[in-house]
């Protein structure tokens, strides 16, 4: 058995204050109660919330707040994410830091999909974040909507992460899929995924963790919580060797595939489907896009034949107009 503790930490998040007091008191708490905790996760945008104009630059003091959090507890802390700005081209990224029980920061992941064409102004991070913890395990990071492209996953696993860190900021009606996604990716990926939602402006909750037998391990309500979970990355070695319950082996049938799939080749015209989805933006009221179909001529006299035969092309009733 290789056990190690992660703990997540799912809390109110206000949107126009500061949110990092707030966290550092329940770290404290968190580390009094279960002191055995061993990685922290927090939410996306747990800090500052959701709004850009708290933008910080890469460099930034309240970084060193969560970087002496992290020495004083001796455990490897994730504080959600932040924007951070670019150094160069001043560019806004949602950006999350790893930091090491020495203070170090080992990795930082700037989120690949932003939430287009919600998130406009936030731009696309480009590298994948790998990292192990020496006699545990490797270790990968996505955020919140990088979890709906399992390509984002596929890069990661086969880099040997067994443990997939998920902080998430949905206030949504679409949190019910992304967790049915979390169990999903955990299956088809033989992996842990540690999900941490926030309340308020950092969401509606519902943080969760599963094993890579897609069985969820916890599930928060809409209060906050503190879960640390002592999970087994033995089982994730001997899932992957042996199968999901010794059936599938999914990892090993995606490395011997006889298939290279043309659609990741921009060239191909395989995607030629997609293109025809109109320009990726925020639907307007009343909006009826996709909802046109062009029917063939010979359907029309067809379905213009059937409405006689049945009584239907008669002339309505022209009585008094109804308002919808």
């Amino acid at each position: 058995m290789t056990p190690f503790a992660i703990a997540g930490v799912q809390m109110y998040v206000h949107a126009l204050q500061s949110n990092v007091d707030g966290m550092m008191h329940r770290l404290d708490v968190l580390m009094a109660r279960f002191p055995w905790t061993q990685m922290v996760l927090f939410s996306e945008l747990a800090p500052f919330g959701p709004l850009e104009q708290y933008k910080l630059p890469p460099e930034n003091d309240v970084i060193e707040v969560f970087q002496a959090a992290a020495v004083k507890h001796k455990i490897w802390l994730i504080p959600g994410s932040m924007f951070l700005t670019h150094p160069e081209d001043g560019r806004v990224y949602n950006t999350s830091l790893v930091i090491n029980p020495d203070g170090a920061i080992v990795c930082r992941y700037a989120k690949m999909f932003p939430f287009l064409p919600y998130e406009a102004g936030v731009a696309a991070g480009t590298d994948f974040c790998v990292f192990d913890v020496p006699d545990v395990g490797r270790f990968g990071l996505s955020i919140c909507y990088d979890m709906w492209f399992p390509e984002t996953t596929r890069q990661l696993t086969s880099q040997g992460v067994e443990v997939l860190l998920h902080p998430v900021l949905t206030g949504t009606t679409d949190r019910d899929a992304e967790l049915a996604i979390a169990r999903a990716t955990a299956a088809q990926f033989q992996c842990y995924v540690i999900d941490v939602n926030g309340l308020g402006a950092g969401g509606v909750g519902k943080s969760c963790v599963v094993d890579p037998t897609s069985l969820v391990l916890h599930q928060s309500g809409g209060q906050e919580d503190m879960f640390p979970i002592e999970v087994d990355l033995s089982m994730v070695r001997r899932q992957r060797e042996t199968g999901m319950k010794g059936l599938g082996q999914v990892l090993k049938s995606f490395r011997d595939r006889s298939v290279d799939f043309s659609v990741y080749d921009r060239a191909s015209g395989t995607d030629d489907f997609l293109h025809t989805l109109g320009p990726l933006k925020v639907p307007s009221q009343g909006s009826r896009a996709g909802l046109h179909v062009d029917v063939p001529a010979s359907a029309e006299s067809e379905v213009s034949s059937s409405k006689s035969v049945l009584g239907l092309d008669q002339t309505p009733y022209k009585g008094k107009a109804i308002s919808t």
